[in-house]
């Protein structure tokens, strides 16, 4: 066997590129708890907005780790459906298998109660366990830019945090991918710790959240595409990645499929309340949003969008010419379907039910994310500010895929839009990935009552 093949095959091993915190964890000795109730009592806001007791002798580093744990948007990845907050046991589908993130509670026997500050921020720094290298389906690639300091506030934090005795799943990777140790040869190939270097030609605010995003927000981890090895693809950074069948749409300057339109006032309220008029925060995001943006305080959010309003925009791309057959049927589906709510025109009812003119998350390269949408519904991020979600039903239920297709490439086309046009082919591929083949309603079905 070539080294060259030696070193793919090694590199694939840790392939895991999702938007997670798999951090296994780590410890400052143990110190008091939180007040709380039970830990399945607390849902991760209550948790995350618990204020710190001044009585602990380290409140001030506790209370940066309550922050810092939001914003690294920590609770989204270890918290599995109904079990108690940072608890761990979520699967995450990976190309490669499925990997489970662990305990990130201050249990110390299945949790982070005996790991120490030094083994902690190695993990975050280089993506080393206590006894073997983590999957970078962890982010250290972002968190190696994370401070000491607030490396050891997190850990603070977590510590402070409610124990809860519980061991996630084995992971579920095929061999050779199973081997921990072949993860030195992905972070030989795509990783380099190193701490976060400001801009000394951009402004303070600009590099706080440089800080934030290319760091605890690990944002590009999900926004940007892929090599077939789970790298970041870092020529087309933030130009919009795809991961568990959604698709995590461009940020950069780009006006058609990007934030190019948006203020930065508008990234600020749509990352502090999940809506805005242009766009609601659904899918991935929403828990994103909920458990992590919305927490934040509000120059935090505003350095965010200083940072993002300056990438420079991704290329435009060109479409072939649309069948006007399908643009016929796409738009009768409309106004049957999807227009009591989007309005004609798509103008929308901005914050309640999007406008779907100049629409960047329609217009996406990858149709993928839209087709998603239409076949299973989707709830928007419930926020202190905006606590009641809004539901869009499902729709594989009474749609076929090709009028799925058709009305995706209506809507990618209509209003000012411009996408490539959708086919059956597609909406079919994410109808078997959903499991959507066979016809069973759901809370999210609609009007089939």
């Amino acid at each position: 066997m070539t080294r060259k093949l030696t070193l793919l095959i090694t590199a694939a091993a840790a392939a895991l590129g999702l938007a997670a915190l798999g951090v296994a964890g780590a410890a400052l000795s143990q110190g008091p708890m939180i007040p709380s109730a039970t830990p399945h009592a607390l849902t991760p806001p209550q948790l995350l907005t618990l204020p710190t007791p001044p009585s602990l002798p380290n409140a001030a580093q506790v209370e940066r780790g309550r922050y810092m744990v939001a914003a690294g948007d920590c609770v989204s990845c270890h918290t599995r459906e109904g079990g108690p907050t940072l608890a761990g046991g979520l699967g995450m589908n990976t190309p490669f298998g499925t990997i489970y993130t662990p305990n990130l509670t201050s249990d110390a026997a299945t949790g982070i109660g005996h790991w120490t500050p030094d083994q902690f921020y190695r993990a975050m720094h280089e993506g080393m366990g206590r006894h073997a290298p983590l999957y970078p389906a962890f982010p250290y690639a972002y968190f190696t830019h994370i401070s000491r300091a607030d490396s050891d506030a997190l850990l603070a934090y977590l510590k402070t945090t409610p124990a809860v005795s519980y061991t996630a799943p084995g992971n579920r990777l095929p061999f050779p991918l199973n081997i921990r140790f072949m993860v030195h040869g992905w972070n030989l190939l795509f990783f380099k710790a190193g701490d976060f270097q400001p801009d000394n030609t951009k402004s303070a605010q600009w590099n706080r959240g440089a800080y934030l995003v290319g760091g605890a927000g690990h944002c590009a981890q999900c926004h940007t595409p892929t090599n077939v090895l789970g790298a970041n693809d870092n020529k087309k950074p933030f130009h919009g990645g795809e991961l568990d069948n959604w698709v995590a749409p461009d940020l950069t300057a780009n006006t058609r499929t990007g934030l190019g339109a948006w203020t930065s006032a508008d990234i600020v309220e749509y990352l502090k309340t999940g809506r805005n008029g242009h766009a609601q925060a659904g899918g991935p995001m929403a828990e994103v949003v909920s458990y992590s943006t919305s927490l934040m305080n509000d120059a935090d959010l505003a350095a965010v969008a200083a940072y993002l309003k300056d990438l420079p925009a991704s290329p435009a791309a060109n479409h072939p010419a649309l069948d006007t057959g399908a643009m016929k049927r796409g738009a009768a589906v409309y106004s049957d379907a999807c227009a009591s709510c989007h309005l004609e025109k798509g103008v929308g009812q901005a914050r309640y039910f999007p406008p779907l003119a100049a629409d960047a998350v329609l217009q996406q390269d990858n149709p993928a994310g839209l087709a998603h949408l239409i076949l299973a519904g989707v709830r928007t991020a419930p926020t202190t500010t905006r606590p009641s979600p809004l539901t869009m039903p499902s729709f594989a239920w009474k749609l076929s895929d090709q009028e799925i297709a058709d009305v995706s490439t209506y809507i990618r086309n209509s209003w000012g839009n411009h996408a490539a046009a959708v086919n059956a082919q597609q909406v079919a591929k994410m109808r078997k990935a959903l499991d959507l083949r066979t016809i069973h309603y759901t809370v999210n079905s609609g009007d089939h009552f």
